[in-house]
């Protein structure tokens, strides 16, 4: 086999206007050409991107004109992109499909799922790759007849290389935020590397006689994500198929500060002046900012007391200040909870609502715990479909209904 190399990026959310900040969308366009930029210096055979290049399925005009850019210049240079879509740059029906479609048309990338075999290959190896199917039940029943109508077939005198964006139900793999997506069995055998995206976590593994790769996200999507060191990998491939994976750093993510604390039995003011002073001590120019305050407020004491508008200002050279407030009214003792997910066997929304309604009540009139009770298991299920726009049917009913 004559040795290659490849680069395997994913993750990429073009076009995230985070915190509807637009230079936001800037750092995430500033990363992917940077990504590019490394790539260039690189010179591999082929670039792979596993999943959510873009943030939204219909990005804006300057978004667009971002990835063609950059797209072009590695095709100037003779990279070929191999792509697949995930959950953010898919539409969730068939008629809008992917943006993905339109750049392969224009010869920008290669959109794997599109073509004859779901593949590309050359003289060392052979790529194939799966469309994103946006949920754990879609993908149980779309999968297995995708692979049936578009069928794998990895060569052994090849390096064979599976492209998918989803988590595997892998307790290693999957963190606690992030909804399983398929089982390890749903993935073919035959592989040498398994190039995934969606847990924005980087990590790698064995599986299935090769490895298993996350590159994880190239800019902070969520604080949960700040403190992950940001990259991807450039994968050199030796004369026997031997992968070696180097970790390319990028320099340009913006830095992300977090600032957790727990104010357990703390007075609203008290917490607002000690959350104020840790963003005065934390200021630097251009960081973002993220106090995470936790814990059981006194008796008495509400969640709105925080002065959160305080904490904000308290900082003077960053970009942003974003307090997320996870504090609690009162502490729900195990036993109420046992009490209702132990009782007799319930559709699991009675269970929610009762647990809802045994909180709520402790602070609101029955008819009003009723009503957030009920709004609150109707809002669960859109919110693990991620349907934006189903929870905020739900909200502004809510809303107008009081």
């Amino acid at each position: 086999m004559k040795p290659f190399s490849f680069v395997h990026v994913s993750d990429l959310h073009l076009g995230y206007t985070q915190y509807n900040l637009d230079v936001r969308r800037q750092d995430f366009s500033n990363v992917f050409r940077e990504v590019v930029d490394k790539t260039l210096k690189l010179k591999p055979d082929f670039m792979i991107v596993a999943g959510d290049l873009f943030h939204h399925a219909r990005p804006s005009n300057v978004t667009l004109e971002t990835a063609i850019t950059n797209f072009r210049r590695l095709r100037e240079a003779g990279i070929i992109v191999l792509a697949v879509d995930g959950g953010h740059d898919t539409a969730p029906n068939v008629v809008t499909g992917t943006i993905l479609n339109p750049l392969d048309s224009a010869g920008l990338i290669y959109y794997l799922p599109r073509h004859e075999g779901a593949c590309w290959r050359n003289a060392s190896c052979y790529v194939y790759g799966v469309p994103n199917f946006r949920t754990r039940q879609r993908t149980e029943e779309q999968l297995p007849r995708f692979l049936e109508q578009q069928k794998p077939s990895p060569t052994p005198s090849l390096f064979n290389i599976f492209v998918f964006h989803m988590a595997l139900d892998l307790p290693y793999i999957t963190p606690p935020y992030v909804e399983a997506e398929a089982s390890p069995e749903m993935i073919p055998e035959g592989f040498n590397y398994f190039a995934t995206g969606h847990v924005h976590k980087p990590s790698s593994g064995k599986f299935k006689n090769g490895l298993l790769v996350y590159n994880g996200c190239t800019e902070t999507v969520s604080y949960e994500d700040a403190e992950i060191k940001k990259g991807f990998y450039h994968v050199e491939v030796n004369e026997k198929g031997v992968p070696n994976l180097n970790r390319i750093r990028l320099e340009k993510p913006r830095r992300f500060v977090i600032l957790k604390r727990n104010f357990s039995n703390v007075s609203p003011a008290k917490i607002t002046e000690t959350a104020a002073e840790l963003v005065k001590e934390a200021d630097q120019e251009g960081v973002v900012i993220i106090p995470v305050l936790e814990g059981v407020l006194p008796a008495e004491a509400n969640r709105s007391e925080v002065d959160i508008m305080q904490i904000r200002n308290a900082a003077k050279k960053a970009l942003l200040v974003r307090p997320i407030s996870r504090l609690r009214e009162i502490d729900v003792s195990e036993e109420v909870v046992r009490s209702i997910f132990e009782g007799e066997l319930k559709d699991l929304k009675t269970k929610a609502f009762e647990y809802f309604l045994q909180i709520f009540s402790e602070r609101h009139s029955g008819e009003e715990a009723e009503k957030i009770s009920r709004l609150a298991v109707n809002i669960l299920e859109p919110l693990v479909r991620k349907d934006e726009d189903k929870v905020r049917e739900e909200l502004e009913t809510f809303l107008h209904e009081s």
